[in-house]
């Protein structure tokens, strides 16, 4: 195969990966991440007497209260997951005592993913 074949079969590949990106929906804080909280988190993380929610003020039962943060700072910088406390915490990338969901199996990385996405985009209550 010429190196011309593999450059045109590379360009393709990487038109049809953008026009994948591209046509990807939006993430929506109601359809993708609030499900998501519903079933996994707010148990503990919902005002006003929720153990998660005593001990840090996160609530998590609606985007205000995502937004809100907890009483030791924000949870979420739109557009930049990675610095976001929110995925620290689900990710698994603090001590162990204050990672999420405490004393249960990690959240699949579906879920994980589709906040990140979510915070990615900006975070938008849509």
């Amino acid at each position: 195969m010429s190196n011309r074949t593999v450059f045109v079969m590379a360009a393709v590949v990487a038109a049809a990966l953008v026009r994948a990106a591209a046509a990807a929906p939006p993430a929506s804080f109601q359809e993708d991440v609030l499900p998501v909280f519903v079933g996994r988190c707010v148990s503990c993380h919902a005002a006003p007497n929720g153990e998660g929610y005593l001990a840090s003020g996160l609530d998590l039962t609606s985007y205000a209260g995502v937004m809100a943060g907890t009483k030791y700072g924000p949870m979420v910088v739109p557009g930049d997951p990675d610095s976001s406390n929110l995925m620290r915490l689900l990710d698994w990338r603090t001590s162990a005592a204050l990672r999420m969901p405490h004393n249960k199996k990690q959240l699949p990385y579906c879920d994980r993913n589709a906040i990140r996405a979510w915070i990615r985009q900006g975070a938008k209550d849509n």
